[in-house]
């Protein structure tokens, strides 16, 4: 009820906040990379624009659900106590798990919707892989949120947020393959970039949107990312349960 007030500045932001990164990244960086001799190969043939912001679904929500899934959470267990409110009835603490994971899904969700009108501004990126490449940003936004809505709940403190962010959030966003392919990464380090989720949201959105992405591999993608969903929202169960039935 609550977030049927506020979803407009959501979409809002969701619309101007990938205009910048497009801007300032996709355009200016962009028009220096296809200035090099071998940029086309290494993007197999595409430009930096349309590597980079095929990209930007992916990207755009982890950041969203990641957050949504730190302070938010933290408050409806330590600050609001929303959270006991609602297990003071017969929801259980299950429930309020499964909620929260329908939340996130519906903010990332009009997120990925606002970045997907984005890209249909510009004739490299207009497809209708766009349509596949929201629910790719969706199952990427939550195999970060759940998890995190996990460790959230065995917490008393944020002091551990902000490290979240920055050892955690910010190096996958750079290292994840939505700048560079991985390929380009030291060999020590890409095997890292192939475990994490953003890698698998970004191919798989990339795939969609450019029409590069073969079906096997789509289905790797999507099984991986469902398996840090699942994982993520059984350990939700027990810690919710911990927190909410001392």
């Amino acid at each position: 009820m609550f977030y049927r007030r506020i979803w407009k500045s959501n979409l809002v932001g969701a619309f101007f906040q990938p205009v910048l990164y497009l801007l300032g990244i996709g355009l200016g960086v962009g028009a220096l990379v296809d200035q090099g001799p071998n940029s086309a190969a290494v993007l197999d043939g595409f430009s930096y624009f349309a590597f980079y912001s095929s990209a930007l679904i992916a990207t755009m929500a982890m950041f969203t659900a990641s957050q949504e899934a730190l302070w938010p959470t933290m408050d409806g267990f330590q600050w609001s106590h929303a959270y006991r409110a609602m297990t003071s009835t017969p929801i259980a603490p299950r429930d309020v798990a499964t909620g929260l994971t329908i939340f996130y899904a519906a903010k990332t969700t009009v997120g990925a919707i606002g970045v997907a009108v984005v890209l249909a501004f510009f004739d490299e990126t207009r497809s209708w892989g766009l349509i596949g490449a929201v629910p790719a940003g969706v199952l990427t936004g939550l195999a970060f949120a759940v998890p995190l809505a996990a460790w959230t709940s065995s917490r008393t403190t944020p002091d551990s947020f902000p490290p979240i962010l920055r050892f955690i959030i910010i190096p996958m966003f750079l290292f994840g393959g939505a700048f560079y392919p991985i390929e380009q990464l030291p060999d020590w380090l890409e095997p890292v970039a192939w475990v994490t989720p953003l890698w698998h949201g970004v191919e798989l959105a990339r795939g969609s949107i450019l029409q590069t992405l073969p079906e096997g591999r789509g289905l790797l993608h999507v099984g991986v990312l469902c398996a840090y969903i699942v994982l993520g929202w059984m350990a939700c169960v027990v810690t919710f349960e911990r927190r909410l039935n001392p």
